[in-house]
């Protein structure tokens, strides 16, 4: 089909060629994404002093708590639409493209009056320090407002992704980028007829931005006649559809709910030590998140690639795609942590000048460091899982890892011991690890087959429904 050109058909030839040439442009799309999130911290850490970039860093939890369920169904539609083009099930991939995005611009609408309404709340909540409150407030207004582009975007990239097409998100997600970057110091400084909006000014920038690429997109799409055509005559609700995506989704949606609200807890355990320390974290959290990037962009690549090879029915290529992606993991991974232990102070310094938070801050990157290895593993391994649609496990791990170790252990460690703040990054590296022992553990129990929604077979499709 015309537009389709960039998209892999991953059930034949090598392994290896397919995990690299699809990992790339994911890797460099995260790259941006997270570059994307990073412009806001640096242009408010650097201009406008500590007390906003901690605004900025508080409102982060919130955010993803409150579309944590609605991730869900994006990570369905991944595992569906591969599934069903492993299996060679066009139609079904178009159902399933269309109840996806249908579903999506409800759940927009809904999760931004319920932000709007109660986010102050949540901040109270957070043991967010006054200085930082209504700074934190205006930034999340903003944002909220504007998340059916985020939504949109991510759907599209979901769905493009289960296709096996991973530069096309790239492509729009470059513009997303560079239209934040140049609108940031317009907005915040203010140019002209716009006036000064600090803070608020670096939410409208990124909301504005994402609202150019969603419709750049969408052009894009409908003028090459795309599999992903976005019409909204054929936007749809298919029952059968909504039953899978939700049987799939609500794990998944649940396990990030679940994360969220620990993200959040934690947050209100990082915020009674004051704005010097969550200002630290705002910063850290951002190198951080760089350095699981690779990792990352592994792990979703493998998401794909075996989401395709299963519904294929093809589980020796998927035994293979562990072994190389593991590889590949660890080759990325160890050379980072090395990067992140010879120089944090000057990574750090791209968000702040101030002393005290950079030493803070060295202190959480050198302590997270070590369970950055393990942690790139887990994104494999979960990532084979979830391409077989097997989310309930996973999100039994995800509440132990977070509920029973890391919250508990950082509250004693923090508040109980001489660590102090230091406690805290050392219980998330501990359950971090603790995570990726267990999720190995349930792959090699091979009870994540169970799940698989939709096998291809020689003599044509079978659906079978058996869930965790």
């Amino acid at each position: 089909m015309k537009g389709d050109k960039f998209a892999y058909d991953f059930t034949q030839g090598s392994i290896l060629k397919h995990l690299i040439k699809f990992s790339i442009p994911l890797f460099l799309g995260n790259i941006l994404q997270t570059l994307y999130n990073t412009v806001d911290s640096i242009w408010v850490g650097k201009f406008l002093g500590p007390n906003a970039l901690a605004a900025v860093s508080v409102s982060f939890p919130i955010i993803f708590l409150l579309i944590s369920l609605v991730m869900g169904i994006t990570m369905a539609t991944t595992v569906l639409v591969g599934q069903y083009k492993g299996a060679k099930n066009i139609d079904m991939v178009k159902k399933t493209i269309n109840t996806s995005m249908y579903l999506l611009t409800i759940s927009a609408v809904i999760i931004s009056i319920v932000g709007i309404i109660f986010h102050k709340p949540i901040l109270n909540i957070m043991n967010t320090p006054k200085e930082i409150m209504e700074s934190a407030s205006g930034y999340l207004n903003i944002i909220l407002a504007g998340l059916i582009f985020t939504f949109a975007y991510n759907a599209v990239s979901a769905i493009l992704r289960g296709l096996g097409d991973s530069r096309t998100p790239l492509i729009f997600l470059f513009y997303t980028t560079v239209i934040n970057i140049i609108l940031d110091p317009i907005f915040i400084f203010g140019i002209g007829p716009i006036p000064k909006m600090g803070i608020n000014g670096a939410a409208l920038a990124t909301v504005i931005a994402q609202a150019i690429s969603f419709f750049l997109a969408v052009n894009y799409l409908n003028k090459n006649n795309h599999l992903l055509s976005i019409k909204l005559n054929e936007l749809g609700y298919d029952k059968d559809i909504t039953v899978k995506i939700i049987k799939i989704g609500l794990p998944s949606g649940i396990q990030q709910t679940v994360v969220s609200l620990g993200m959040t807890a934690m947050m209100s355990i990082v915020n009674s030590f004051g704005p010097n320390i969550v200002a630290a974290w705002g910063a850290a959290s951002k190198i951080d998140s760089f350095a699981f990037l690779p990792a990352m962009s592994v792990g979703l690549a493998t998401s794909s690639i075996s989401a395709q090879n299963i519904g294929a029915g093809k589980y020796e290529r998927v035994s293979e795609l562990l072994k190389w992606a593991g590889i590949l993991s660890l080759i990325i991974s160890g050379s980072i942590t090395i990067l992140i232990y010879a120089i944090p102070k000057i990574l750090l310094s791209m968000f702040t000048n101030d002393i005290n938070v950079l030493v803070a801050g060295t202190n959480i990157l050198k302590i997270l460091g070590f369970s950055y290895i393990p942690f790139g593993f887990m994104w494999v391994v979960n990532g084979i899982i979830r391409g077989a649609g097997a989310t309930f496990i996973p999100m039994l791990i995800s509440i132990v890892s977070l509920w029973v170790i890391r919250i508990p252990l950082a509250y004693f460690l923090s508040f109980h011991t001489l660590l102090n703040s230091n406690g805290i990054w050392l219980a998330m590296s501990i359950s971090s690890i603790i995570s990726t022992l267990l999720s190995y553990a349930y792959y090699l129990s091979g009870k994540w087959k169970r799940s698989v929604a939709v096998h291809g077979l020689n003599k044509g499709v079978v659906e079978e429904e058996v869930y965790d």
